[in-house]
Formats: C-alpha cells, structure tokens, sequence
C-alpha cells in the first residue's frame, strides 16, 4: 500500500505540474478525476474488483462529460493491469474490454476536440484506435502473466510445504521403526539370558546344601550371562543417545555365535543338538542377525513352555539361493489358542517378533506342532545367488 500510495501522489503531482487544458467546471472536473484516481490507485489491493469497477466507471463519465484525459489517465492502465492480476474472473474481463474499447472510444471522442479535420478517413481512425488500445491490453496481459505466476509460486509453495510434512512423517515412521527393532532386540536379549539365570539360580538354590560346586558353577553362569545381556543392552540403549557413545557400540551377534548361544542353552539344562549342511559362506548382516535372533527366542521358548526332560534340535541348512533354519523339540509343543495370539507365551511378542524379523529379509516363517508331538519352527530366507 505504500508503494501504490508513493506511485498515486507520484502522478497527482504531475497533474498539478501540468498546464490545465480546461477552465471553470471543466478544470474542477478535471481535479476531481486526479483525487479520485489517486484514492483508487492507493486502496486497489485493498479491494480490487470495487476500484476496478469504479475507474471504469470514471473513464465512462470522462467521456461523457468531454474531459480530455489528463496524467490521470495513466491510471487506467494501472487499473487494466489490476484487475487481470488481482481481481475475480469477472473484473478481469471488464478490464479486458473496457481496454479494448478505450481506444475506439476516445478517438470518436476527442478527435474532433483537438484541432484535427474530422474527416481523417476510416483507416486513420483505426490506427489510432488500435494504438490507443494496445498499451491496455499489454497492461492487461501482463497482469494476467503476473496472475499466472503468482498461481505458480503458490502451487510450489504449497508443493514444498507438503514434501516437508511428507518427510516428517517419514521421518516419524523410521523412528517407530527403529524404536520397534529395539524393543525387538531387547525383548530376544532379556527373555533369553533372564531365563537362563533363573533356571540357573533355581539349580544353585536347589543343590547349594548337597553339593557346593555345582552350586558354584551356577553361579558363575548368572554372573557371566548377566554380563552378556548387559553389554547387549548397552549397545541396544546407545542407538538411543548421542553420537558420543558411538565407540560403545557393538557388532551384532550372526551365525558365527550360535555355538556359543547353544552351549550357554545347554549349560542352562537344555539339551540341543545342531547340524549343518551345506556350503557355511558369508551371509548379510540382516539374515545373520535375523537366525540368530530366532533360534535364541525359539529355544527360550523350549525352555519356558517344552516342560521336563525336554530336548530340542536346530539345523542350518545353506543351499543355492536360499537359508533354512528349523528348530524343533519333543516337549509339549502349543495349541491352536496360543498360536493365535502370536507367541507361545499368549503375550503376542515372541512369534510375531520371528514373523517380523523374517518379513524384513523377504523370507518365510513356518511354525506349528512337530508330527510325534513338540513344536516346530522353519524359517527360509532367500539369499544372493554366488558368482
């Protein structure tokens, strides 16, 4: 508004400059003209259909009652630019046609009232009408450019604003992601070494009279697999802090540990037998992660729900484009009820943790009760075939 106030007294200024053509009534008119364009000119973003409709309604009376038009008229050109660029559909076309009239109008007008011969001939009545008219319909045009491009900038603006809240939810849906692997990790870690120290210190408690050592020796396994959970919980828990405890971090357990999880299982009272077939090669870390992860929470399982003199097998089987990791036992295995919740424990993490982490890998999971009585779990993931 300040600029289109600096440009209306710009042109009042001019107006008071300039020789006046008229006198008397017609050089009060004439001021009159000047003051109401200037009021326009500096209100036309305020309300741009009713200033538009009023300068053309100025310029109508300005022909009617024979003003030759003065530096005010410039501002029918502002005006033709204003309501294209700003105004509603229906002000753009008035300022469309008031502009292409504005030509043809004044030459019949005013030709007569400048000196000239009225008798000019046809051809030069056009001309003169349509060079009156073109500087309307460039104002026009370029408002209507101005209009285009405007919608544009608009278009982008709102483009932008909307991959913004795009990438926050993605944003928001990694976090959830990665806050849901953890709770995955530390459920697998806890439930397996907070079994084995309670089965192991049941053991100590039950032998601690009658014989020491082996009380001792249980002992010795809670402290060493409370060390263990510590120090994957630690490294699970350090995603979650800054970078400054980045050195804290630990490489995650594969394949290569699965002797040792199956001799801790064993030390724990579990009898496991392993085999593997096939040609062992270098896995990628999420499939060694996800075997790990899933004989750990299987033979968890055993242990919490196989119940006595119970034994269980796991078998590795590497073939050409894919792994197989079966895990069964003899015990008591599940029914159908228990199953449906998604985990043998009815809470729902353990088997649908299994589902997930396989899912992640394009693999399948295949679990229900063994033929003979048990419980059965197969997972298959696909891998790279060798060059």
């Amino acid at each position: 508004m300040v600029v289109d106030s600096a440009w209306a007294l710009l042109i009042l200024f001019f107006t008071v400059i300039s020789d006046p053509n008229e006198h008397g009534f017609k050089l009060g008119l004439d001021w009159a003209v000047a003051v109401v364009m200037t009021v326009l000119m500096i209100f036309r973003r305020r309300n741009t259909d009713l200033t538009t409709a009023v300068a053309v309604g100025l310029g109508t009376a300005q022909l009617a009652l024979d003003l030759v038009p003065q530096s005010p008229a410039i501002g029918y050109l502002v005006f033709a630019y204003t309501g294209a660029a700003f105004g509603s559909s229906w002000v753009s076309r008035l300022a469309l046609g008031a502009g292409l009239v504005a030509g043809p109008l004044t030459v019949w007008r005013f030709i007569g009232t400048t000196g000239s011969s009225p008798d000019h001939g046809w051809l030069r009545a056009v001309f003169f009408s349509v060079l009156m008219s073109t500087p309307f319909v460039l104002c026009w045009a370029w408002g209507r450019l101005t209009r285009v491009r405007r919608a544009y900038l608009m278009e982008l603006e709102d483009r932008a604003a909307r991959l913004e809240r795009e990438r926050d939810a993605q944003a928001k849906v990694a976090v959830a992601a990665e806050r849901a692997r953890i709770a995955r990790e530390l459920h697998d870690v806890v439930a397996h070494n907070v079994s084995v120290m309670i089965v192991q210190a049941d053991g100590a408690a039950y032998v601690l009279d009658n014989s020491p050592q082996q009380a001792k020796e249980a002992l010795s396994t809670i402290a060493s697999t409370g060390r263990q959970a510590l120090v994957e919980m630690r490294r699970l828990l350090g995603v979650l802090r800054t970078a400054d405890s980045a050195e804290e971090y630990m490489p995650q357990p594969g394949v290569e540990e699965l002797p040792e999880l199956l001799e801790q299982v064993r030390t724990a009272g579990l009898p496991v037998a392993f085999s593997s077939s096939g040609e062992a090669r270098e896995l990628p870390r999420g499939v060694e992660l996800t075997v790990y992860r899933i004989v750990q929470e299987a033979l968890t399982n055993v242990r919490k729900h196989g119940g006595p003199d119970v034994r269980a097998n796991v078998a590795v089987d590497f073939r050409d484009r894919e792994l197989e990791v079966l895990i069964e036992d003899d015990g008591r295995g599940t029914t159908d009820e228990q199953l449906s919740t998604g985990g043998t424990d009815g809470l729902g993490h353990g088997l649908i943790g299994m589902r997930e982490r396989v899912g992640m890998v394009s693999g399948s999971l295949d679990v229900g009760p063994r033929p003979g009585g048990g419980f059965r779990i197969r997972a298959v993931m696909p891998l790279k075939t060798a060059k």
